[in-house]
């Protein structure tokens, strides 16, 4: 072969494969910024503290906006201190993301987010400031609702996250580190994606850069679409690591509608405690693979006991669906709305059998509605901080009566008193309003022992305390 030959070979090869990669481009992403940036919002939350003034926490600014300056060595941040024994405000702040999803106000987010805060403000992408009330909060799913007194505001698309593919490209905008209006972008990693203790959502995983300021805000498809809810990162440092989830759009809107109604979230529930089935039980069983979710334990008159479940089944299928891992059957049955009658797959003893089983709804101990006003943050001689229950949330627990537990600090949380508990009585007296308990509260006498009723998860319990102060 001669040698003018081999130069010519060489040439159309450099000449093909750099065709070839001109026609591979990536997507441009500058038209989704420019049009779906304005649709993000950067959130605050602002908690305010008791604790004494020489442990309280900086002047109220992210902790790590503070943190990603002091790596650059850029002094003067406005709000610092001027010095370490400036006084400092019993305040901490944090900041988030979110995106408007209608055009009057309403903003999606993360709930823990705005969980627990006593002030929420959003800053518009036009600079604006508007303090936020929050419609709700759905701790399960980590989805939250705030509204703001505004009008005619840009608001986003929302996609079908269920035409997702694996390798898709996607974009995230948000605020990471305080920053605003950031934008980063990568490739859906994987679906349906069940993470520990996360029974409720199949998150989308992606390596798009999320660190923290991100939470809450949208995870847009090339066609600026909405598809999730940037929620999660998995980190050993704190910071992104390659590994970001994001809550499907569809789960979060259905959330959403639910919390802009009722001012909570309405789940199918069984009653029942499973677990993942390995190789060992599968044979211990007779089963063939280890599909399923395995009963461990069957609550006492819970819809599951009354439709025959039994500790020791393994359900196969749940309203036609197959179970293929423990994590599919919570998801199954908490989408289902309460009432509806389903029926379970089971393996009991070797034999399949089928049951009709009515959903019931799922109870909750979680504050249902977080709007708050100044009465709801005091804190009584015991710790507990209460409110009224709605007649909404009386009709729910079926009781004529009762406060609700905002928070528990000091005697009340020491003894096992739960945010979200339902005080219904005190000393065998029930409970009439929030402001007569905490008038009972002061006349009771240092070092006496009180019994409070509490109804927590369907069930009832009293709780003593001893008066110390």
């Amino acid at each position: 072969m001669s040698t003018k030959y081999i130069k010519t070979l060489i040439l159309f090869s450099i000449i093909f494969v750099s065709n070839a990669l001109v026609a591979v481009s990536l997507p441009d992403f500058t038209q989704l910024a420019a049009s779906e940036g304005k649709t993000v919002v950067n959130i605050t939350s602002i908690k305010n503290t008791s604790v004494p003034e020489n442990n309280a926490p900086p002047f109220p600014y992210d902790e790590h906006l503070q943190e990603f300056f002091k790596r650059f060595g850029i002094p003067g941040l406005p709000g610092m201190p001027p010095n370490e024994n400036a006084p400092r405000e019993k305040q901490v702040m944090g900041t988030g993301s979110g995106f408007i999803i209608d055009s009057d106000g309403v903003i999606i987010t993360n709930a823990h987010v705005v969980n627990d805060a006593d002030t929420v403000v959003v800053k518009l992408n036009d600079q604006r400031e508007i303090q936020a009330e929050v419609l709700g909060v759905d701790k399960r799913t980590d989805v939250a609702v705030l509204k703001i007194k505004a009008e005619n505001l840009p608001k986003v698309s929302i996609g079908d996250p269920t035409k997702l593919k694996v390798g898709e490209w996607v974009a995230a905008i948000g605020s990471p580190f305080g920053l605003e209006s950031t934008m980063t972008v990568g490739i859906v990693s994987a679906l349906g994606r069940n993470l520990p203790q996360e029974n409720y959502v199949p998150f989308i995983q992606t390596d798009v850069a999320i660190n923290p300021g991100n939470s809450g805000g949208p995870l847009f498809n090339t066609s600026g679409e909405v598809v999730g809810i940037n929620s999660q990162i998995y980190s050993r440092t704190g910071g992104y690591m390659g590994l970001s989830f994001a809550i499907p759009i569809d789960v979060a809107i259905d959330v959403a509608n639910q919390l802009k109604k009722d001012g909570k979230v309405s789940r199918g529930w069984l009653g029942i405690a499973i677990q993942e089935i390995n190789k060992e039980l599968s044979e211990s069983f007779g089963m063939k693979t280890t599909k399923g979710a395995l009963v461990a334990g069957v609550e006492k008159e819970s819809p599951a006991d009354k439709g025959g479940l039994k500790p020791g089944d393994v359900i196969l299928g749940f309203d036609n669906k197959d179970i293929n891992i423990s994590s599919d059957l919570p998801k199954f049955v908490s989408s289902t709305k309460p009432n509806t009658k389903v029926n379970v797959k089971i393996l009991r003893k070797g034999k399949e059998n089928n049951l009709i089983i009515t959903i019931g709804e799922m109870p909750t101990d979680e504050v249902i509605v977080a709007r708050k006003n100044s009465d709801q943050n005091k804190v009584n001689r015991i710790g507990l901080v209460v409110k009224d229950l709605t007649p909404q949330q009386k009709k729910q627990i079926n009781e004529s009566s009762g406060i609700l537990v905002i928070d528990s600090q000091e005697l009340a949380s020491n003894a096992g008193i739960r945010k979200g508990d339902v005080i219904l009585g005190l000393n065998n007296n029930p409970i009439s309003s929030a402001q007569a308990f905490n008038q009972a509260i002061k006349k009771i006498p240092k070092g006496k022992t009180i019994a409070l009723l509490v109804y927590r998860n369907g069930d009832t319990l009293y709780v003593p305390i001893k008066i110390t102060n």
